[in-house]
């Protein structure tokens, strides 16, 4: 029986339009219970992104609150990893394969893909899993650190070293990911593990927020507001709105409460 997170942790999860969008292809699904969190940012034609997100997050969220009803989460594999990995990454490319035969039989949504970012919470640690340029931050004792790499072009320049980050904040070609669910028949899902300690909060978020907003004002944001995670929410997006909203904004926010050992 999967344990019950939800005296550990609190999570609150919030999407917009943003101001120039009309639809919102952004998905998110947030259970304290299942100490789960889903992110997805959908992209494509004719709202093909919004089908991709809704399937990626609708096929998480419903078959991970399943995964370890046998197995723990925090169970080893022969090959020394987590069952947690191991659950996601078979998971996520089983979702992929999914959205990539959808576009391959309906032409409305050729070419339709979302960015991922998931997030287990487990034996006082986390696995994350990411595909795109969909990210993970972690607030911890008046730190921010981003968790994971954007699968994009811009962050392989960064990494080249042909453009530094305030650079990036301003190219124009920002937005191209290299990695994406449904775009190919094949996915390579990149998976790792984190210590949580107490009071930590995690942001999972898509680039219409961090496209506005620069980790130095979310770390304010999370700074002056992280004890009430509805208001920090409202408040990161109210600021990416602010200026100029070019993209939906999707935020989920986890803060550990008090540790949760496998063993309690």
């Amino acid at each position: 029986m999967q344990p019950d997170f939800s005296s550990a942790i609190e999570m609150v999860a919030l999407s917009d339009p943003g101001r120039m969008r009309r639809n919102n292809e952004d998905a998110v699904f947030a259970d304290a219970r299942l100490g789960l969190a889903v992110l997805a940012d959908g992209m494509g034609g004719h709202n093909a992104g919004e089908v991709a997100s809704n399937m990626a997050v609708t096929a998480i969220g419903s078959e991970l609150a399943h995964a370890f009803e046998t197995l723990p989460p925090e169970h080893l594999t022969a090959e020394g990893t987590s069952h947690a990995c191991e659950v996601l990454d078979d998971l996520i490319r089983r979702t992929n394969a999914a959205i990539h035969l959808a576009a391959q039989q309906n032409r409305r949504y050729a070419g339709m893909g979302a960015t991922l970012v998931v997030v287990q919470f487990y034996d006082n640690r986390l696995a994350v899993a990411h595909v795109g340029d969909s990210r993970l931050y972690r607030w911890r004792a008046g730190e921010l650190a981003r968790l994971t790499r954007d699968h994009s072009l811009l962050q392989e320049q960064i990494d080249r070293g042909m453009i530094s980050p305030e650079q990036a904040r301003h190219a124009p070609n920002r937005n191209l990911v290299t990695r994406a669910l449904g775009v190919e028949a094949e996915v390579a899902v990149e998976l790792a593990e984190h210590a949580v300690l107490p009071d930590d909060v995690y942001l999972l978020c898509s680039d219409g927020l961090y496209d506005m907003v620069d980790d130095e004002e979310i770390a304010r944001a999370l700074n002056e507001f992280s004890a009430n995670l509805q208001l920090c929410s409202a408040q990161l997006i109210q600021i990416a709105n602010r200026r100029g909203g070019r993209d939906n904004i999707s935020v989920i926010l986890a803060r550990i409460k008090r540790p949760f050992p496998a063993s309690a």
